[in-house]
């Protein structure tokens, strides 16, 4: 399967990365936004084609699918964009940053009958699906999740170290994972949320810290905080407070409410979230299905972060 990869940032190389894991897939064509930065990791990862020309990328001989892995702001117009030209498409989180452009991609999927996933990682993370598995096997009942989204920013930099061309959202990026996860794991959509936010940064203009309290017809919450303040262990750490045990995850590592970890590794065919995501993008192609997070069941995600937004535009 020849696809195009559209985005040269972190999160393109994470992709390549776990590409290069995965047998019958070949990417040909490379769409970035600095030439310099796109030539060299087309180079290094042995592309042939790369280009500034998200439509030259498209057209390239033999191209059926594209991760987009570029700055949010440009997810859903390069999404349409690529299943109007008759590509199945993988949006990295979120897949807009508007619930108007998550609506028309849905729309555009619909219209279309192309497969189009949205990047949920925290749904493959080997760790997230253990706990997954026992809900679904009815040994576990969500009662809370208790999840911190931490980071230190001060600069406009991304996971490389290097400037970034954008600016992400504490609510539109980071907070999509959770809530999106939260129903997944609860199997139901959230019914009431709040959110709080603390002072914009004057030089990003972003909100620095922020408050999510969601709650699920069942009478599961999540309690959700985030912040580029914290000078300190960086990323998300999720505490599931179950009837029939507490479990901590920390990335792809599990380990239970008494810090004794769990063994993951035979969970799934990789460690590797973003692997394993990708794995499911590429099945879901070959065999004709939806997708596990497809954009179809990501859209209450979606819809609850835009009722998030209202609130705290409403109670500033």
């Amino acid at each position: 399967m020849k696809i195009c990869l559209a985005g040269q940032g972190a999160f393109g190389i994470k992709h390549l990365e776990a590409i290069s894991k995965i047998d019958g897939i070949e990417v040909v064509s490379l769409a970035g936004g600095s030439p310099d930065s796109t030539k060299e990791a087309a180079e290094k990862w042995q592309i042939p084609h790369w280009s500034t020309n998200y439509e030259e990328c498209l057209q390239q001989p033999g191209v059926e699918a594209v991760i987009l892995t570029t700055p949010t702001q440009l997810h859903a117009k390069q999404a349409i964009q690529a299943m109007r030209a008759g590509k199945h498409v993988m949006i990295e989180i979120p897949m807009a940053d508007t619930l108007k452009d998550s609506e028309e991609i849905v729309k555009v999927q619909k219209e279309t009958g192309l497969i189009a996933m949205a990047g949920h990682t925290r749904r493959f993370n080997p760790s997230h699906q253990w706990v997954h598995n026992k809900i679904k096997a009815g040994e576990l009942k969500v009662l809370q999740m208790d999840v911190q989204t931490y980071f230190f920013r001060r600069t406009n930099m991304n996971a490389l170290g290097k400037p970034r061309s954008w600016t992400d959202h504490l609510l539109w990026h980071h907070s999509c994972h959770t809530v999106d996860l939260f129903m997944y794991q609860t199997g139901e959509i959230v019914s009431q949320c709040f959110a709080l936010q603390g002072p914009k940064s004057p030089t990003l203009g972003i909100a620095m810290d922020m408050s999510i309290g969601l709650k699920v017809p069942s009478g599961a919450i999540c309690t959700l905080s985030l912040s580029f303040n914290n000078d300190g262990p960086l990323g998300t750490f999720f505490r599931y407070i179950c009837d029939n045990g507490t479990y901590v995850c920390r990335y792809d590592d599990l380990f239970d409410g008494k810090n004794n970890q769990i063994d993951v590794s035979k969970v799934d065919v990789s460690m590797n979230g973003i692997e394993l995501q990708d794995r499911e993008f590429f099945a879901a192609i070959r065999e004709g299905r939806e997708p596990n997070a497809s954009v179809r069941q990501a859209l209450p995600a979606m819809q609850t972060l835009d009722r998030l937004e209202q609130f705290m535009d409403a109670n500033p």
